[in-house]
């Protein structure tokens, strides 16, 4: 356990301090983009956080192949060598795109390049779990299917982004539950090298992301860009694949039928809010005849914000909707039960649903009018006419954008 715990505050570090260079650099040159007409936050605010999260996973895997605990994983140097490579494509691509708002083609084509590279590389699903038996399919098909859901986890990830803290809040929460069940799944089958190097990557996201979170937290000074949530994307889609597509149920000691299928719910749980996100988008943007990849300002965090929720509450909304449903399937797996997960998913489902509803300006408001606690400004005529007070405020300066 020393060897994550080495990896992730490294990760953290460097992303930290990487994340103050760039934003330095960034306000000295004026690398800010204009505020686009879909954004969010109302001021010019730098894009390049990415490249420090970038620099946080060259420090991290550079530390991990001096540990013992990953020897295994850097004597396969292809996979390896793949991995940091995909990353470095998407990098600059996203670096370019921050900058340049380059067309979509060009992103997506980049995006499958670096899925190819790494399920050329050996990392690509071969096999998925149905009950007590192995699915295989032709080497074609698993290389089209894995670069399929790389692609689709990394624009699932990136059309999320639109909020201060969101990804990154998200991706902690996810890949810390994610490592958890690695762990675990570790000690129960003995030592894999797929499932360790799901483990790395997940504890490395975990790290890139709380070294850059202050930055990035409402109101955010500095944001990931492309760069940083197509990175998040990518890693979190190949920890997904190398445990998912290469694990023998059979392998499991399992008294649940259900429980066979956790390596395929787990990674579907933690992505449950973007991959929503990502199809509703898609839906809408064809239903209108338009390209799946032309933005809008239509998310669902758009839309939490049009309810009367702040930017802050928006973001706490989508980190209770993924904690609860990636505990509650973990759950599954730990307790060989359904009751505690039931009670689980149960009690905060309702109290995320509750979160949802009711967003904390107006119930502050309609508080206030019962004069229970005092408005936050000088009555107006709208407030004597029975208009709710907050209804209409802007949301903050600093949030975020797609």
């Amino acid at each position: 356990m020393l060897a994550y715990v080495t990896v992730v505050a490294v990760a953290a570090l460097v992303t930290a301090v990487a994340s103050w260079g760039v934003l330095r650099l960034s306000r000295r040159f004026h690398w800010t983009p204009e505020v686009r007409a879909r954004d969010v936050h109302t001021a010019p605010t730098p894009r390049l956080g990415g490249v420090a999260m970038f620099l946080g996973i060259l420090a991290a895997f550079a530390v991990a192949g001096t540990q013992h605990e990953f020897a295994s994983l850097f004597a396969q140097r292809n996979q390896m060598w793949a991995l940091l490579g995909a990353c470095g494509i998407i990098a600059v691509v996203g670096v370019l795109d921050d900058l340049l708002d380059l067309d979509w083609m060009i992103k997506l084509a980049a995006q499958l390049v670096a899925s190819g590279i790494l399920a050329w590389s050996g990392i690509q699903i071969v096999s998925l779990p149905f009950g007590d038996t192995l699915i295989i399919g032709s080497p074609v098909v698993n290389f089209l299917l894995t670069v399929f859901l790389m692609t689709l986890v990394m624009n699932a990830v990136n059309f999320v982004d639109g909020l201060d803290g969101l990804v990154a809040g998200v991706a902690i929460i996810a890949n810390s539950l994610f490592f958890i069940y690695t762990r675990l799944l570790n000690d129960q089958i003995g030592r894999v090298d797929s499932v360790i190097l799901a483990s790395l990557i997940a504890i490395v996201i975990v790290g890139i992301c709380v070294g850059f979170l202050p930055f990035n937290w409402h109101r955010a000074r500095m944001f990931m860009g492309d760069t940083g949530a197509l990175l998040v994307g990518l890693l979190m889609a190949t920890s997904t694949v190398s445990v998912t597509g290469q694990l023998n149920p059979a392998s499991l000691d399992q008294k649940l039928v259900l429980a066979s299928y956790i390596p395929i719910i787990l990674p579907i749980a933690v992505l449950a809010l973007p991959l929503a996100d990502f199809s509703l988008a898609v839906a809408r943007r064809l239903r209108a005849g338009k390209s799946p990849f032309t933005a809008d300002r239509l998310h669902l965090h758009h839309r939490l914000l049009d309810m009367g929720h702040s930017p802050l509450q928006a973001v706490c909304i989508f980190y209770a909707g993924t904690a609860v449903l990636s505990v509650a399937v973990l759950l599954v797996f730990t307790t060989q039960s359904f009751v505690l997960p039931a009670i689980v998913l149960g009690i905060g489902g309702a109290a995320t649903f509750a979160l949802l509803m009711y967003p904390a300006r107006r119930v502050r408001a309609a508080v206030a009018r019962k004069g229970l606690v005092p408005l936050t400004r000088r009555p107006t005529r709208a407030d004597a006419a029975g208009v709710d007070p907050l209804a209409e405020q802007v949301p903050p300066k600093g949030s975020q954008s797609e």
